[in-house]
């Protein structure tokens, strides 16, 4: 019995949309590169001329820490122990411990959250900077159930990211907000409380930083210290827990992470002179200033990386103004329609087909397309309660000094401007959408 040979005619068919999903890919890579030529090159002359090349951190405040974290070891090493905290300061903790569970509900309202703490007090510059990488990780969220990931992940794929996420955004918040209200409750009574980071279950790490911040109000020492703290707090309790590395860090689909946009941290702005107005601003197109995270499950690298962030946020002024701008103007959501209502939507503007048809010519959406849906987290993903967490500090588990080499100036990125790549990302997402669904035509 012969076999049938396959008609070159049918697989040409059946593979028809892939060279035009090339084509454009093409397209927007070039597009990418023009664009960032010009991007990099709208800044103009004064602007470059007032950028410094780093974020200093002062050596008295460095030599500070230093010393307050060589007596706390001296003191632990003695059994001394904290004195048991008063009654005002248990009606201290009470109120922290509760705002802290009503603000760590979901995404949004942790987002929320600081923000409310840098407007209170902007010299918390960590706030500011925690406010825009937790849009980032809202954005990664509701991307699980956007327009493209569900056409390339299982819902069982699609929960284990999500728990993933939730559990990195909520153990930070739970972690460093109860700092950022004790600080604050301090600033109100006009002395210093660190003494109660303890009864917080903070690492012994953060005690000398808070301390010489109250007393220097070395903006950068505290963002890089929280910077160090807590990276190494979701180091065993998320990063090499051996459930998440199971199921998200050693997948191949999380090692194609550029392909999710799960390394892209992109920090939207306004450019100065671009209106403000609440009104406005769900009009407005924000350009796009951020960076691109190599290697997530290495501590040094994601210290590294929240560095550079801090140094893009606050180590360029036009930046700045332009990001704080975007915070004020448009409340997080978790839907990236946020900061491009050009290209993403709240709501699906059209039912989801049974075929995805290619929609972007570029980097712009094709003439009469519908953009991507990009829901609010809200209305695709229910508040979950937080799991009990790991005790232990991180700190007693490593070489005390370790950690003291962090303390350094913060290099600011001249390379920041993201949004062509992150443009590129959705695109290369779209193309394997269409090389999936033409990869299941040839095998039927």
């Amino acid at each position: 019995m012969q076999t049938e040979e396959p008609n070159p005619q049918d697989w040409l068919g059946k593979m028809r949309g892939i060279p035009s999903a090339f084509v454009q890919l093409l397209k927007q890579q070039a597009s990418v590169w023009f664009s960032d030529a010009d991007a990099q090159g709208s800044a103009t002359t004064a602007d470059a001329g007032a950028i410094p090349k780093n974020i200093p951190l002062a050596r008295e405040s460095i030599r500070q820490v230093e010393r307050r974290l060589d007596e706390l070891h001296t003191l632990q090493q003695a059994g001394v122990m904290p004195l048991p905290p008063t009654a005002e300061d248990l009606a201290i903790l009470a109120n922290i411990q509760a705002a802290t569970g009503a603000a760590n509900r979901n995404n949004v309202t942790r987002t929320q959250a600081y923000l409310a703490c840098y407007r209170q007090a902007p010299e918390l510059h960590w706030a500011l900077l925690a406010h825009m990488v937790s849009r980032n990780g809202g954005w990664c969220m509701t991307d699980l159930r956007g327009e493209l990931l569900p056409l390339l992940m299982r819902n069982e794929e699609t929960e284990q990211f999500f728990a993933f996420l939730e559990r990195a955004n909520a153990l930070i918040f739970q972690d460093a907000y109860p700092q950022l209200l004790l600080y604050l409750e301090g600033r109100r009574r006009g002395r210093s409380l660190f003494h109660l980071l303890p009864y917080l279950n903070i690492s012994l790490w953060m005690t000398p930083i808070w301390e010489t911040f109250w007393q220097e109000q070395d903006s950068a020492l505290l963002t890089v210290g929280l910077i160090v703290n807590e990276q190494h707090y979701i180091e065993q309790r998320v990063v090499r827990n051996s459930v998440f590395q199971e199921t998200v860090i050693n997948t191949s689909l999380f090692k194609t992470q550029g392909w999710l946009q799960l390394n892209q941290v992109g920090f939207p702005y306004a450019e100065s002179g671009t209106a403000a107005g609440a009104a406005d601003a769900g009009k407005m197109a924000f350009r796009v200033a951020g960076l691109i995270l190599e290697k997530f499950a290495d501590v040094r690298e994601r210290i590294a990386f929240g560095k550079s962030l801090y140094g893009v946020l606050f180590g360029i002024p036009h930046l700045h103004a332009g990001i704080v701008r975007f915070a004020s103007t448009r409340p997080h959501t978790g839907s990236r329609a946020d900061y491009w209502p050009q290209l993403f939507a709240p709501i699906r503007k059209a039912p989801p087909a049974v075929k995805y048809q290619e929609r972007l010519d570029g980097l712009a959406l094709k003439a009469g397309a519908s953009p991507f849906y990009s829901p609010p987290l809200g209305a695709v993903w229910p508040d979950r309660p937080l799991a009990p967490v790991e005790p232990g500090d991180w700190l007693l588990a490593s070489d005390a000094k370790e950690p003291l080499a962090y303390l350094r100036e913060v290099p600011i990125p001249s390379d920041y401007e993201l949004a062509a790549d992150m443009r590129l990302a959705l695109s290369k997402l779209e193309l394997a959408v269409l090389a999936a669904q033409a990869a299941k035509k040839i095998l039927r």
